[in-house]
């Protein structure tokens, strides 16, 4: 069995070729020609930390893919990384495991940086004067990252708990171009961006429905598991549209969960990522609508990476 490491994957990753491949994986999500089954989650509530296990085969490929991701979140007061993670590939003829992938797990936050890139794409509002981030890890800074593909703004307003955390990350961002502010006030972040990312483990919410403007686009993608929740239930349901990644997931632990089971959305357009992408154009019909994009993670943008990262290898 071949065993492949992160400085190897880092090495090939080329964004566009691979959005490419998540796009394709979505479409095929949503034409159910993928076999997914449920994701196993841990919780260490006495760590801090979670485990989801996922799996996928894409009909047709030669390989499926098995993944498991960690998230410690007290790990960096240790000098240790939040994220942890390996995948696995096998034939689909044979059963044989083919490549081990330790990737410490920067496949999992590469692809749902992507993930993040394709949802604006979809549906942020077409003039963005800022973009703001909420969290200071490595997945804000890929999310940022990503988003300089999508629109010309280079303005970011970046929201931590931590102030020496929001200076590195203000670092990083002037590093990619950026003309930065930083705050510990949401709100005041929310009043000045026109898209936002939500990037946090947090259990409770940061956004709220006052915070958003008109016009405003979110991406969530840190309520990944049951508990988990960055955005207010009221917030949720002033969405004019709300795009998911499968709302299988989402209605049961997902940013727009507890909306969802009071009936809140009887009344607002849900629609799939993949199906988004298969009717093409824009998820927003008007430049003021409040849009919102819940991201928790589906086995075939694992199954997709890695299928891009080994056709390169």
């Amino acid at each position: 069995m071949k065993t492949v490491n992160r400085r190897q994957i880092l090495e090939v990753f080329d964004a566009d070729s691979l959005t490419l491949l998540q796009k394709e994986g979505f479409i095929a999500h949503s034409q159910q020609r993928v076999q997914q089954p449920p994701v196993q989650h841990f919780l260490f509530a006495q760590a801090g930390g979670d485990c989801c296990v996922k799996s996928a085969w894409l009909e047709g490929d030669e390989q499926f893919v098995i993944k498991v991701s960690t998230g410690f979140y007290r790990n960096p007061a240790q000098g240790l990384a939040s994220n942890q993670g390996l995948m696995m590939a096998f034939s689909a003829q044979t059963g044989e495991p083919q490549t081990l992938l330790l990737d410490e797990g920067w496949l999992t936050a590469l692809r749902t940086a992507l993930a993040g890139r394709i949802a604006a794409e979809l549906c942020a509002p077409p003039n963005i004067q800022a973009i703001g981030i909420i969290g200071c890890g490595m997945q804000a800074r890929l999310q940022l990252q990503q988003l300089k593909a999508v629109t010309a703004c280079r303005e970011a307003w970046l929201w931590g708990r931590s102030e020496p955390a929001l200076r590195a990350f203000r670092r990083d961002a002037e590093a990619e171009g950026f003309r930065v502010q930083v705050t510990q006030d949401a709100a005041q972040l929310a009043a000045h961006c026109q898209l936002i990312v939500t990037t946090t483990p947090s259990r409770e919410p940061i956004l709220q429905a006052a915070d958003i403007r008109p016009g405003t686009h979110i991406t969530a993608v840190g309520a990944d598991a049951d508990g988990k929740q960055e955005l207010a239930t009221n917030l949720v349901a002033k969405a004019d549209v709300i795009v998911v990644d499968a709302l299988s997931q989402c209605s049961q632990y997902g940013e727009i969960a507890t909306a969802y089971r009071q009936g809140l959305l009887a009344s607002t357009p849900i629609v799939e990522l993949g199906a988004a992408l298969r009717q093409g154009g824009k998820a927003r019909s008007d430049p003021q609508q409040i849009t919102l994009a819940d991201l928790t993670g589906l086995a075939i943008q694992d199954a997709q990476i890695v299928k891009g990262i080994l056709a390169v290898l």
